[in-house]
Formats: structure tokens, C-alpha cells, sequence
């Protein structure tokens, strides 16, 4: 399960956040200038996410952070993007006990804009903690 006090995430191994039976991803890391990974960085990637999903046994939501994380974890778990369209809030079946809960990444772009608020952020959490912990 998913534990967390709202609003406190942060930086800080004392901000009361654990996680249990779910993992908060991203799929690669982008750097400057543009942000975006090129296919070929996020394919080379992937076998690091698929190791990190199948070292955890007892995992049972994973946590997409933006469309490219949402997307190499269904890859990763040998399912086609089109599968499950991406979403902030989109919710896919695994198949193998999982599930996958997908949000906006938590940039500074997207927060500062407004396209991910602190209140859409907190909703896809608290959703993925009850399917975490049923």
C-alpha cells in the first residue's frame, strides 16, 4: 500500500511518505536543452524499468510519471501503447496483478502552467494508494 500524509512530499526521508506494494516511475531521465528523450535513449532504458518491476515481488501499482513512463511500462510488460491510451488519471490492467495508474509528469512546466495542479497530482495518488492497499 501507499502511504502518505498529504500535502507533505518533498525531498526529505522524514516526510512521512513510504511506499509498499507500489513504485513512483519515470521512464528515463531527460536533461536540457529540450527534455525529450529520443526513442532510442528510452528503448535502451527499458530493460532498467523492466529489472527494477521484476525485482519487486510484491509490487502492485506502479505509478507512471508522464506519457513516456506510462508507455514504457506497458512495454515493459510486453503490451502495446495502444493498449492503454495515456491519460492523467488513466488507469490500465497489467495482467499479471498489477495495475498502472498514469499521471501528468510533475514538472516544472507542467506545475507551473497549471496542466498538473497540486489537486490532480494528490487525486491519481490517492487512487493508486486504494488499488494499492484494496
Amino acid at each position: 500500500s501507499l502511504h502518505y500524509a498529504l500535502p507533505i512530499y518533498r525531498a526529505d526521508p522524514k516526510d512521512g511518505f513510504t511506499l509498499k506494494g507500489a513504485m513512483i516511475t519515470n521512464a528515463v531521465r531527460c536533461a536540457p536543452p529540450e527534455n525529450k528523450p529520443t526513442p532510442a535513449e528510452i528503448a535502451q532504458c527499458r530493460p532498467f524499468l523492466a529489472a527494477r518491476i521484476a525485482a519487486l515481488p510484491t509490487l502492485r501499482v506502479i505509478f507512471a510519471l508522464g506519457s513516456i513512463a506510462h508507455e514504457s511500462v506497458l512495454r515493459a510488460h510486453g503490451l502495446k501503447p495502444t493498449y492503454a491510451k495515456f491519460a492523467h488519471g488513466a488507469e490500465a490492467d497489467l495482467g499479471d496483478g498489477r495495475m498502472l495508474v498514469s499521471s501528468y509528469h510533475c514538472s516544472r512546466y507542467n506545475t507551473q502552467t497549471r496542466r498538473l495542479t497540486t489537486e490532480m497530482f494528490e487525486t491519481a495518488m490517492a487512487r493508486a494508494k486504494e488499488l494499492a492497499w484494496p
